[in-house]
């Protein structure tokens, strides 16, 4: 089975796992929220899975819980990280007591986001967004 396919089915069960943490910042980024942005949960990304991905500012988000900080894992996300550079993907990573309150957490990484998709920080919410307000 190629990489690519056992990747896409890695990703599908791992979008129906989400974490309490992931599961609280996608509340607020998915349909567009924040910022008008849209960002998907779980996307493949050769052989990395993102937990969030916006293509307007290519940016990878990652909740980074505390097994990150230890043992291989952190060399392993170093490499990982400057891989995703090399494919134009900029990476900003959350620990998991910030991701803990995802309000802060969508506030921080709207922040990103509009740093590096300047052209696209004014966006409007996109009609779904507007229908709901």
């Amino acid at each position: 089975m190629p990489a690519q396919t056992i990747s896409l089915k890695r990703a599908r069960r791992f979008r129906k796992a989400l974490t309490p943490s992931e599961l609280g910042l996608w509340l607020r980024l998915k349909n567009h929220q924040l910022g008008g942005f849209h960002f998907r949960r779980q996307h493949p990304v050769g052989p990395y899975i993102l937990d969030f991905y916006c293509a307007a500012a290519k940016l990878a988000v990652e909740i980074d819980g505390y097994s990150h900080g230890v043992g291989d894992a952190v060399a392993h996300d170093r490499h990982r990280d400057a891989w995703l550079l090399e494919q134009g993907i900029t990476t900003f990573r959350i620990g998991i007591e910030l991701a803990k309150d995802a309000e802060v957490a969508a506030a921080t990484v709207l922040e990103v986001v509009r740093r590096l998709a300047p052209s696209t920080a004014s966006r409007s919410p996109s009609p779904a967004a507007r229908e709901r307000s």
